[in-house]
């Protein structure tokens, strides 16, 4: 070959490879990201639950399929209320290979379903609770994610429709989407650390009295559990709890600010972690302190799901109803409630004392043989690691005024216990006195833990979050400190949580185009499997403004 010929050729091998690598520019620089949180990981007792794996690089596939559909190498995408929970089912039971699920969420209990209907808020809290129970309590070998649902994913499920009504799958020869999420293999969470925070309000003695003065503990767990930790802020269990304690706590701290106001009772704060599993955190918290001091509690109210209930709440305890302490209690409730025009229920549960499973935080008070109950909107104990703060819990699943009830009620009950008023229909914290409760406080409280996810294993012990809990008992308790202990070994969680999903619309090989099928031909460059996968990022008018004048080029990211 002459001169000239071994330069116009290394010219037009040199114009391929630049071909080449201006498509790879294009495919690096239009990659849409979405955020996206993965389905809960985690050991119960050696036993692997939840999703077992994170990577994702599958072609998306949608509802409804094609009979006999191959989903193994494929990411199914499904608006909740359009995923089959007996699909779901099949494919666990049977073990089905399926290449991952991206579960698309309603960002409101009260959206529309992916067809523009109106959805009943409890249907979908139903449907979420469901898919949690499933999902929660089996080994998933493949990849879920949640994502909120937008009006992108209802033009990327419409493509994905259109392009599996042409009868052939979506693959690397057919064009179609992928789905990408790139990450590290999970790891365990290293001693994961609960955090239980205490404060006190200090009663009254009078002169020459040397006797320990009668406490009363008001106790709620603070953390949450879920199908996706990220996700999971639990408002109502136990986020209506702790605004409840908070509240309490600066109505009494403004009477026991005051000498002459102060009770003969000391008042003891509790914010405890690991509620979900088992109140391990209210356990150690018990044990840590002396036995004067427990000896020294009355009896504790704990404080769990109170921010959806109308005119029922219920109070549940571990010693008969007869039990003089309980009699007592439960008339303090009862008298308040009827002036609120509300009802309290009393629950009996004895507890087994050979399994070591409580089914509410009462019961760890119970074991230390101290006097305890808790009052709920639940009639009736949860299962184990559900109304633990699931996706479904939201603050749209949770009533400020609800909140204000149960401030009131315990709050009224306590004062004419501690100050001995009894049948005289006192309205201690009337409104629009120095002593009303406050609703914007009250609401200020639950918006923050309703966009704060809680799941104790992934909150380090100096995490802001506790840090805010701790500062804001201190304004209103003294002696506040925090106690850090290891949750006990019976879990073991793992991290990658939260990730981004990369969005590509993908293209035919670009060897099947005519341009680069000659420069191949030509000049033998072995190029036998690169794709093209464009991000869907703006509206293409122009095959001009497509990469090789691609027929069909169209993006709506």
């Amino acid at each position: 070959m002459s001169p000239s010929g071994e330069v116009l050729a290394s010219i037009s091998s040199a114009l391929a490879v630049a071909l080449v690598l201006l498509a790879c520019v294009e495919l690096g620089d239009a990659a849409a990201a979405v955020g996206v949180y993965r389905l809960i990981q985690y050991d119960l007792a050696g036993a692997p639950l939840g999703s077992r794996a994170a990577v994702l690089n599958h072609h998306a596939a949608a509802l409804p399929l094609p009979p006999g559909a191959d989903l193994s190498r494929s990411a199914l995408v499904a608006p909740l209320l359009d995923l089959p929970l007996s699909f779901l089912r099949e494919y666990l039971a049977e073990k089905k290979h399926l290449g991952g699920l991206l579960i698309l969420l309603p960002t409101k209990l009260s959206d529309k379903d992916s067809a523009g209907n109106n959805v009943d808020k409890g249907q979908v809290k139903g449907v979420l609770a469901e898919l949690e129970k499933l999902l929660v309590h089996e080994e998933v070998p493949y990849p879920v994610y949640f994502a909120f649902h937008d009006d992108d994913f209802d033009n990327l499920l419409a493509d994905i429709r259109k392009i599996a009504s042409s009868g052939q799958p979506a693959s690397a020869t057919t064009g179609g989407y992928k789905l990408v999420v790139s990450s590290a293999e999970p790891r365990k969470v290293s001693s994961p650390t609960i955090s239980n925070i205490q404060g006190w309000l200090p009663g009254l003695k009078g002169e020459g009295d040397t006797e320990q003065l009668p406490t009363i503990a008001i106790v709620a767990n603070y953390d949450t559990f879920g199908a996706a930790p990220a996700l999971s802020v639990g408002s109502d269990s136990n986020g209506s709890g702790v605004v409840a304690l908070l509240e309490i706590a600066r109505l009494f701290s403004r009477l026991y600010s005051n000498p002459k106001t102060r009770g003969k009772y000391n008042l003891l704060f509790g914010l405890t972690s690991g509620g979900p599993y088992n109140y391990n955190g209210t356990s150690k918290w018990l044990r840590s302190f002396d036995q004067r001091v427990r000896e020294s509690i009355d009896y504790a109210i704990c404080l769990n799901s109170v921010g959806s209930w109308s005119n029922d709440l219920w109070m549940h305890v571990s010693k008969p109803p007869e039990n003089p302490y309980i009699k007592q209690i439960f008339e303090d409730f009862s008298d308040v409630s009827k002036e609120m025009g509300v009802s309290v229920g009393i629950k009996h549960k004895k507890i087994n004392v050979s399994n070591p499973r409580v089914a509410w935080e009462h019961e760890q008070f119970s074991r230390f043989r101290v006097t305890a109950l808790t009052l709920s909107e639940m009639s009736s104990p949860p299962e184990f690691l559900e109304s633990t703060g699931g996706l479904h819990d939201t603050r749209e699943s949770t009533d400020v005024d609800s909140v204000i009830r149960t401030v009131r009620l315990v709050s009224e009950s306590l004062a004419r216990h501690i100050y001995g008023l009894k049948g005289r229909n006192i309205d201690v914290f009337a409104e629009n006195s120095s002593l009303a409760i406050n609703p914007h406080y009250i609401q200020s409280w639950l918006d923050l833990l309703s966009r704060t996810p809680r799941v104790a294993p992934f909150l380090q012990k100096n995490d802001p979050f506790i840090a805010a809990l701790k500062k804001e008992l201190s304004e209103h308790t003294a002696d506040v400190h925090v106690q850090n202990d290891a949750l006990d070994g019976m879990f073991t969680f793992y991290d990658a949580t939260k990730a981004t999903l990369n969005v590509y619309q993908v293209y035919l090989m670009l060897m099947f185009h005519p341009t680069f099928k000659l420069l191949l031909r030509h000049h033998q460059i072995d190029v036998t499997s690169h794709q093209f996968e464009k991000r869907k990022k703006k509206d293409v008018t122009s095959h001009d403004n497509c990469f090789l004048n691609y027929p069909g080029c169209k993006c709506y990211f």
